[in-house]
């Protein structure tokens, strides 16, 4: 009885974001009392979780509310769900996730890339595609140009920074000039998916190059995706293009998770002045335009820059920085409407 009245309890707590209760969810796992001891797991979608406290706190509440127990004991875990629709090419996938922007310019390959490291440090398995064919940037960015391994025939992706990834600026010489058309685009990308050894993985993040061409249209046919990240700066034009972008993705049955507003504001280092050089809630008001979520602003940092050049990304040298906590405010918000996208109904 005491056994029921407590699974009872924890499902009043419910999922923010699911609006279910956590052993409707199986979030709940291994429940057991004894001793007035009530222990359980609490697993929950994402370990980049931002409601991982209060869902920890809210179900010790629940426990000990239950006559009897005196004490909650709980281990926190994480288990990413596989988004509805499985990629056939990478089976070991649990999220596809694209983050395009429409437009060049807009630090589009750096949020990428910091948003994988901030997933990565949250303890998930991350992999990461760089589709700029033509203006690959994520190996400078990772710190690593080496070419990968091959293994029973496939590429071995290397890790850096906890994150697996491949690029064309792996396969070729420094400075040369990537000259192909549709069909070649096609055909790099589609072995980044099928001709590379990406094991298990809880997310594989697509750099996109800027636009709605080829690359995006190819990527939609080729693989399921989860949804997309549009990345955006404050002013108009930025936003007209990220406005197309969702369109694009709209057109291709793509689920927008939502716009980010990279470079929202600049804060002086040495006096702590407020500039927004291009603007400021611009993409916020986009987002409601549209209909889609608002993932939040990132600032204008010169060391985000830095880090990049230097092949050691903000989050990872800098975690506990504004830039740093930007971007794991960003990772959580992803993880949370990936997760929330793949178990609703």
């Amino acid at each position: 009885m005491s056994l029921e009245l407590l699974r009872t309890a924890l499902d009043k707590v419910q999922d923010p974001d699911l609006h279910q209760g956590l052993v409707a969810l199986n979030m709940v796992r291994n429940l057991a009392i004894s001793d007035g001891v009530a222990s359980f797991d609490l697993v929950l979608t994402t370990g980049a979780c931002p409601a991982k406290k209060q869902l920890e706190d809210d179900s010790r509440a629940a426990a000990l509310s239950v006559p009897g127990v005196r004490e909650a004991r709980i281990v926190v875990s994480a288990e990413v769900p596989q988004q509805k629709t499985k990629a056939e090419l990478i089976p070991g996938v649990r999220h596809v996730i694209a983050v395009g922007s429409g437009k060049g310019g807009v630090g589009k390959s750096t949020v990428t890339v910091n948003l994988a490291c901030a997933l990565a440090a949250s303890g998930a398995r991350v992999g990461l595609i760089d589709a700029d064919i033509h203006g690959p940037s994520v190996p400078m960015m990772l710190g690593h140009d080496l070419q990968p391994e091959v293994a029973d025939k496939k590429l071995v992706p290397p890790l850096a920074h906890g994150v697996r990834f491949i690029s064309m600026g792996l396969l070729i010489p420094e400075g040369q000039a990537v000259i192909w058309r549709g069909p070649m685009l096609q055909g790099a990308l589609k072995q980044f998916f099928a001709d590379v050894a990406w094991g298990e993985l809880d997310y594989l993040l697509i750099d996109l190059p800027p636009g709605t061409g080829d690359v995006q249209i190819t990527l939609s046919s080729l693989v399921p995706l989860a949804g997309a990240v549009v990345v955006s700066t404050p002013q108009s034009v930025a936003l007209l293009d990220a406005r197309r972008a969702i369109t694009m993705f709209n057109k291709v049955n793509v689920p927008i998770l939502g716009i980010v507003e990279n470079m929202s504001e600049f804060v002086c280092p040495q006096c702590g002045h407020v500039e927004r050089i291009f603007g400021h809630g611009g993409a916020e008001a986009e987002a409601a335009q549209c209909g889609v979520p608002f993932l939040g602003r990132l600032p204008l940092e010169p060391a985000v820059r830095a880090c990049g050049d230097e092949g050691e990304p903000i989050v990872v040298r800098s975690p506990h920085s504004l830039s740093g906590q930007a971007f794991k405010a960003l990772a959580q918000q992803v993880a949370a409407r990936a997760s929330t996208l793949a178990l609703s109904v």
